[in-house]
């Protein structure tokens, strides 16, 4: 009888306890989610208040007020991202105009949306009849080679290989070549994007101060060396190229902030 009553009694005291829902457990947790954001800990924050929903899934006034808490803490942490992408622009924009000054930007808008950016010794009017590999960075960072071949007879190149020594980089084929012809002389040019280049970009900007043998493969091959000029080229727009990538990727970034801040501040309006 006597072991009745007890198990009884922890039965009422068990269900006194969970009759709230956990709402006062919940509620310390609230508590120290509030804590957190104060400190600007956002993912602290948003542990504690998602800890409710598993620990204390009856305590319907603690997760109603988490809600409402949580969109404080993406509102805090999207506005504390944008000052952060905002500062991180000034020093991109700060970098870039220390170096622009050595570039030549080529656009022309009544066509093109997108400007390439050239090393000076590399535009077309100072190179006409020469046969090398042309860098350029168009203004979203996104880096691109062309080679450019004219000495002579056709010999329908589509990749370029590299070497120092024994060390090289070959592009795999392009299927973006082209041919023409200039007074009766045959120009070829193929393209390539970085990443697509078989690391072609990256072997002459990392080998800038070394005499790189350059190969132009089609049906026959035709070889010749780099100028230093040219390996400059690569090596300066390489770091343009990560300048303006980085501008480019901050912007996005800004623009889902903005966008998550937006949508956050909808949501507590309703």
């Amino acid at each position: 009888m006597k072991k009745i009553v007890g198990i009884a009694i922890c039965a009422a005291l068990f269900m006194s306890s969970c009759g709230d829902g956990g709402e006062k457990k919940a509620q310390l947790h609230l508590q120290k989610a509030e804590v957190a954001l104060a400190q600007e800990n956002f993912s602290e924050a948003k542990l504690q208040i998602d800890s409710i929903k598993v620990l204390y899934p009856k305590a319907f006034e603690a997760r109603k007020q988490g809600i409402k808490l949580m969109q404080q803490v993406d509102l805090k942490e999207q506005q504390k991202s944008l000052v952060y992408l905002d500062s991180m622009m000034l020093v991109k924009q700060h970098q870039l105009d220390s170096i622009k000054g050595k570039f030549v930007l080529e656009k022309d808008t009544a066509y093109q949306e997108i400007g390439n950016w050239f090393y000076p010794t590399q535009v077309v009017e100072k190179n006409l009849g020469r046969s090398f590999l042309r860098a350029q960075v168009n203004e979203l960072g996104e880096m691109s080679m062309t080679s450019i071949y004219c000495a002579g007879g056709s010999i329908h190149h589509t990749a370029v290989k590299v070497s120092v020594g024994e060390l090289f980089a070959e592009t795999p084929p392009t299927k973006d070549s082209y041919e023409s012809t200039d007074l009766g002389r045959p120009i070829e040019k193929a393209d390539y994007k970085m990443g697509e280049d078989g690391g072609v970009i990256g072997f002459v900007a990392s080998n800038k101060d070394k005499n790189i043998h350059l190969s132009f493969l089609g049906d026959r091959t035709y070889k010749t060396t780099m100028q230093p000029n040219d390996r400059k080229a690569f090596a300066e727009l390489t770091e343009l190229a990560r300048i303006l990538s980085a501008m480019e990727q901050i912007r996005k970034e800004q623009k889902e902030a903005n966008l998550k801040i937006q949508f956050v501040t909808r949501k507590m309006q309703e």
